[in-house]
């Protein structure tokens, strides 16, 4: 996935230019997480991270390109996928990821202020979801190479397994307000691990008329 250029924040080149991007960042997240994205202010965040107000709106621009730059930086400070040499293992090691994450006093109010403002705003809709395409990149491989070892059957969607697994705990936060514990992460892991060598996740490529569909092998 290539990243244009002209995007707000796309630059990153290192020295004194890096200090004030990771700054003003930290800075964004922070405001999210205390007063979410319609009190987000560019020359707040420029005052909280101590840096030049045109610093921060010739940059950034707007509110959503700074938010979009804040996931892009996110998905680049996330932890690499688990290798634990069972999908079960690797599955649940992801949902105890997304567990903490979204427990975490900030970091769980900062997804909260993003996804509310992903609801209303497309340019941050479509930097969410390129954040969890990098997220579910990342992890496919456990879904792959379950499918080398024989655990799950050929064709089985690496991205349906994965989403299936944090799915259920996104919906405790999002909807239910259950807690989001070791027992939730879990069972989401299990459940999904489960369906997954049973073939459910297997995808399929309908044949037409007949109403028959087989598995997609490539």
């Amino acid at each position: 996935m290539t990243e244009d250029s002209t995007a707000p924040g796309a630059v990153r080149p290192g020295g004194r230019t890096a200090r004030v991007r990771t700054a003003v960042l930290g800075a964004a997240g922070d405001l999210l997480a205390e007063h979410g994205f319609d009190q987000l202010d560019l020359a707040e965040v420029a005052a909280r991270a101590e840096v030049g107000k045109t610093t921060v709106y010739r940059r950034w621009r707007t509110p959503t390109g700074l938010i979009a730059d804040l996931l892009v930086d996110m998905a680049e400070q996330s932890l690499p996928r688990a290798d634990t040499g069972s999908l079960l293992g690797d599955l649940t090691a992801n949902a105890r990821l997304v567990a903490k994450t979204l427990t975490d006093p900030r970091q769980g109010r900062l997804f909260l202020a993003v996804i509310a403002a992903a609801t209303c705003d497309e340019t941050t809709a479509a930097a969410l979801r390129r954040f969890y395409d990098i997220r579910l990149t990342e992890w496919s491989p456990c879904v792959t190479d379950a499918i080398a070892r024989g655990e799950v059957p050929p064709g089985t969607d690496p991205r349906a397994v994965l989403t299936a697994v944090s799915g259920p705990l996104y919906y405790r936060l999002l909807a239910s307000g259950d807690s989001i514990d070791d027992v939730a992460a879990r069972s989401a892991a299990e459940s999904a691990a489960v369906a997954a060598g049973r073939g459910i996740f297997v995808r399929t490529l309908d044949l037409g008329r007949s109403g028959d569909e087989r598995p997609l092998t490539s």
